[in-house]
């Protein structure tokens, strides 16, 4: 076994179900997500950076999750189009670990945005008299600095762990590269690779689990008061909408990636695994835009003054 660990330079992506015969319309489809993505996405930052009244915490959140969204579809969104063009699936080892460190850290900003997203709104139901001076802008910095950079270090050290074994394999069973691919090609011991996910996927869980509560405890206390019941489905239910969309699409990729069967069809596997980089880019903007009524206000501004 041991002789014929190697260090590859290249390695080969799954390649599409039909992508000859569908070549130009897969071409096409995605290239319009990228680009909605992008538009969306870039145009309810600007909404946000350029009108003042939109410069409170929530909404510079908000810009934090749209900001996100287009660096995760950046992620994935040009090497797949450039794969299809050429209809060659491989890509360098180095940009492989750029595509996995891109994705991944895309996928725990998110989790940590929503996570902050919620203390938020807790703090300004919960305790709306001390709303000013819990979140200032020195807060306001510490928070975004949270949405960044423990995933930028956690990443780096996971693709570390990764780099460091020796492979025997080269193809990865996935249409772009996430971490636990790459470590699936090895054959040594992945026994410190599995210790340190189970640590990160028992952070992130136990982060889930923390909004949820932190949820559940804003709903019954909402309960009393009609003007805080009206807070809640206006700024909560959105982040509670985007919170379960993104944990089911990340639980089945990560069940899927550690655990994952010959048995299930090629099509959906290949749909849920993309769904947490189409889904959520497109879904967080929008819904947000037609859900918090000052954005959606100052959005149809901008619109009919363009």
């Amino acid at each position: 076994m041991l002789d014929n660990m190697t260090s590859f330079t290249i390695y080969t992506l799954l390649e599409p179900r039909g992508s000859k015969s569908y070549r130009h319309m897969y071409f096409t489809c995605f290239l319009f997500l990228y680009f909605l993505i992008l538009l969306v996405n870039i145009w309810l930052s600007i909404v946000i950076v350029l009108e003042r009244t939109l410069h409170e915490p929530v909404y510079i959140f908000l810009c934090n999750l749209c900001v996100n969204g287009q660096y995760g579809a950046t992620g994935f969104y040009p090497k797949f189009l450039y794969d299809i063009l050429r209809d060659s699936y491989v890509i360098p080892s180095y940009m492989c670990a750029i595509q996995a460190f891109v994705i991944y850290t895309s996928a725990m900003c998110e989790y940590s945005t929503l996570a902050v997203m919620a203390y938020d709104r807790h703090v300004a139901i919960c305790r709306p008299l001390d709303y000013h001076s819990k979140m200032n802008k020195f807060s306001c910095g510490i928070l975004l600095g949270f949405c960044w950079i423990p995933p930028f270090i956690t990443m780096s050290i996971a693709l570390f762990l990764s780099n460091r074994l020796a492979l025997c394999k080269n193809n990865i069973d996935k249409l772009y590269c996430d971490n636990w691919s790459i470590v699936k090609l090895s054959c040594e011991s992945t026994v410190t690779n599995n210790i340190y996910g189970f640590i990160l996927i028992s952070f992130y869980f136990s982060l889930f689990a923390i909004i949820i509560l932190s949820y559940m405890k804003l709903f019954f206390a909402c309960k009393a008061s009609l003007e805080c019941r009206k807070k809640f489905w206006q700024t909560c239910v959105p982040h509670m909408f985007c919170l379960i969309n993104f944990t089911v699409a990340t639980v089945f990729d990560t069940i899927y990636s550690r655990y994952s069967s010959n048995n299930f069809p090629e099509d959906l596997r290949n749909f849920l695994s993309l769904e947490i980089i189409i889904v959520p880019p497109l879904f967080n903007p929008v819904i947000y835009g037609l859900k918090l009524k000052e954005v959606r206000r100052r959005v149809l501004k901008s619109w009919i003054n363009s």
